[in-house]
């Protein structure tokens, strides 16, 4: 539909650029009038403003001068009509379309939104792409949700720092709240507002300065990133430990099968009856072809390369490791 409006604002234009035209080269080659002469009369003319003529009108001249008007009240018509339509249907195929971008955020549950999709929130988005999980993009650069408005995925235009732009995102329903901004103070200021609205939201923050790091903690973001730091602690590991590093960058998806996945699965999912159990009766690695590599109990310690008589206790989670397809495998096992 947005095609067809465009398509009929072009033509609107061009024949008012053509209709333009032949007055001026009309009363210029026609009535001999100067160029500036010829865009003056073809201007009153066009707007049938009623001023009165450079010059009297001989025979052809009025001829000439009446088709113009005839002509041009039909054009300059039907433009403002073919303008008029395509401002207004614009703003309602974007009305439209935010309703049901929120009719969709309103069936979503325990969701993930990232706020800011900038390097670090398109990064953030990719990777939640590819584990396919159910996010909400909340964009507030004009520019930037224009151009990435028409993607497959739920965008909400506004400032993530507003409470209301965060319920439109459903932040009452979300698991997640990844705050993706430049600005320490805007991600300090979101934290906040998030963590009075939803107290069970996990929330992960940007930050680029060491001393932000503990107010985000105090505001109550569970997990605080610093891109920065961890770019310049990773070039130097490349350096120090190249072929560990390299090993640690294959875990991650890529979509190559000779790429390594992790993967973690809950208690919930590998013991579905809630007997707990050892993992070598699990028998994983037998059913999936993954290896466990770590054991997170249910208070959070984390248990690397646990042994195989580790009985699983309750909302503790394994950590595996596996390609591709192995993953795939594990997942359908274990619905994950």
């Amino acid at each position: 539909m947005k095609n067809i409006f465009q398509k009929r604002l072009y033509a609107a234009l061009i024949l008012l650029l053509l209709v333009f035209t032949a007055g001026i080269f009309g009363f210029k080659f026609i009535s001999h009038y100067s160029w500036l002469d010829a865009v003056y009369m073809t201007v009153i003319t066009i707007t049938t403003v009623g001023f009165k003529e450079v010059h009297p009108l001989d025979p052809l001249d009025k001829i000439f001068t009446s088709l113009l008007i005839l002509s041009s009240i039909f054009i300059v018509g039907y433009a403002i009509t073919v303008i008029t339509e395509y401002i207004l249907s614009k703003n309602n195929i974007g009305n439209l379309k935010q309703k049901r971008v929120e009719k969709k955020i309103n069936k979503f549950h325990d969701h993930i939104i990232v706020c800011g999709y900038g390097r670090n929130g398109q990064q953030a988005v990719h990777k939640l792409k590819a584990f396919n999980k159910p996010f909400v993009v909340v964009e507030k650069n004009e520019e930037v949700f224009s151009r990435y408005s028409n993607e497959s995925y739920p965008f909400i235009h506004g400032d993530a720092s507003e409470d209301e732009i965060l319920k439109k995102a459903g932040i009452e329903s979300a698991s997640t709240l990844i705050c993706a901004l430049p600005s320490d103070a805007d991600n300090l200021f979101i934290v906040l507002s998030a963590r009075q609205i939803n107290k069970d939201l996990k929330i992960i923050s940007r930050a680029t300065d060491e001393t932000t790091l503990k107010k985000l903690k105090l505001a109550g973001a569970d997990n605080v990133i610093m891109p920065d730091k961890i770019g310049g602690e990773h070039m130097a590991s490349l350096v120090v430990q190249p072929d560990l590093i390299e090993f640690l960058d294959n875990l991650t998806v890529s979509g190559d099968d000779e790429s390594m996945f992790v993967e973690q699965v809950a208690f919930k999912n590998v013991c579905p009856s809630g007997k707990e159990q050892a993992i070598e009766d699990l028998d994983i690695r037998k059913k999936t072809g993954c290896s466990v590599i770590g054991y997170k109990s249910s208070d959070g310690e984390y248990i690397v390369n646990p042994e195989p008589s580790l009985v699983l206790k309750r909302d503790s989670k394994l950590i595996l490791i596996g390609k591709p397809k192995q993953i795939e495998k594990l997942k359908k096992v274990y619905h994950v």
